[in-house]
């Protein structure tokens, strides 16, 4: 429910879409030129993520430019995120946990929100910030850990277009800080990294059979994640965990709101030994609309 007060406060509660980077909030597939999610929104962070909550959000404008932002408090993380045995810490375990929309497991807030600034020429640059502890200290009134495990993410993301070309920029990247357990191994890792970077330019646009404003696009996109960052305690050699690939594309969208789609995706893949990557490509076939 939202409680329009002022264009600069207005109040939200029930099930929020958490703003972390640009995705989460903008994942609906027509948007997007390419038929699989970025690999920063599904393997670091965790896509459509939505949470209970309450907090506030508003928009300034003053000519070209608009500044937004929105804050929350909701429920959040838990301790699945790094208790997956013989993997490795990944935040978007936490969605198999639908008791989170009842209660919070740490019983700990949390702290979510998000500051963009767009100029109607320049584009659009957002920053936004999640953040608590993930684990509980107590059950029933007993002490079942001694420390608060905490989870921070920070991330970037930028939107914006040369208006001679049409070519648009679209990316996103997300850093996060996990505590992990000094007891855990060290393939769990207490920092990721990762990014992605599209660019979608216009190369067709004319009417086609009933299709007044067709447009034919071709695309490229490049995904990176790092899902553990630093080095072996015990060799001081490199820890690998990590995945780069890059995914032409080409689009038609018979109207704004619908594409159909050719992905060709190529991915390079190391374990966590930082062995020579594992190569593999993959062909997507797609299309998706607003109904």
């Amino acid at each position: 429910m939202d409680i329009a007060l002022h264009p600069l406060l207005n109040l939200r509660g029930g099930i929020v879409l958490n703003p972390i980077g640009s995705f989460n909030q903008n994942h609906d597939g027509p948007k997007w030129e390419f038929v699989e999610r970025p690999d920063v929104s599904t393997n670091l962070l965790p896509a459509t993520f939505s949470n209970a909550g309450f907090g506030i959000y508003g928009k300034a404008y003053k000519e070209a430019w608009t500044l937004g932002y929105e804050a929350y408090l909701t429920n959040g993380f838990d301790t699945s995120i790094i208790d997956k045995e013989g993997e490795r810490t990944f935040l978007a375990s936490v969605k198999e946990n639908s008791s989170r929309f009842e209660e919070n497991f740490s019983g700990n807030a949390l702290l979510n929100g998000k500051l963009a600034i767009k100029h109607r020429k320049l584009g659009e640059l957002g920053i936004s910030y999640m953040g608590e502890a993930y684990n509980r200290k107590e059950v029933d009134g007993l002490q079942v850990d001694t420390q608060s495990g905490r989870v921070d993410v920070l991330a970037l993301d930028l939107n914006t277009a040369i208006k001679k070309t049409g070519t648009r920029f679209i990316g996103e990247m997300a850093y996060i800080w996990v505590d992990v357990p000094d007891t855990f191994t060290q393939q769990f890792g207490d920092r990721q990294v990762g990014f992605f970077v599209d660019i979608v330019q216009p190369v067709l646009k004319t009417e086609v059979l009933d299709w007044e404003n067709a447009v034919l696009n071709l695309s490229l996109r490049t995904d990176y994640v790092d899902y553990n960052i630093g080095r072996f305690a015990q060799t001081n050699t490199n820890v690998g965990d990590d995945l780069f690939a890059i995914t032409p594309a080409i689009s038609f969208r018979p109207a704004p709101q619908t594409v159909l789609r050719i992905n060709y995706r190529y991915q390079w893949q190391q374990d966590i030994l930082d062995n020579p990557a594992s190569r593999t490509a993959t062909w997507y076939f797609g299309f998706s609309t607003y109904f």
